[in-house]
């Protein structure tokens, strides 16, 4: 559902990732000239690493 997200509105991605300023700042360069593509890759990007880190958390829990 976050990837979703994060396709279609990356800025929003970022809030549900408890990351809100850098959802600010990627809802302002989607909103100017750097554009939709690049805030996009970016959410994409950061959503990967969070990812990750709930993977690598929840293996550090099971020890």
């Amino acid at each position: 559902m976050r990837l979703i997200i994060a396709l279609i509105l990356p800025w929003l991605t970022f809030f549900t990732i408890g990351r809100p300023i850098a959802g600010i700042v990627c809802l302002i360069a989607q909103l100017t000239i750097i554009g939709w593509l690049p805030a996009t890759i970016w959410a994409v990007f950061a959503l990967s690493q969070y990812e990750t880190e709930q993977k690598i958390q929840e293996a550090l829990s099971r020890r």
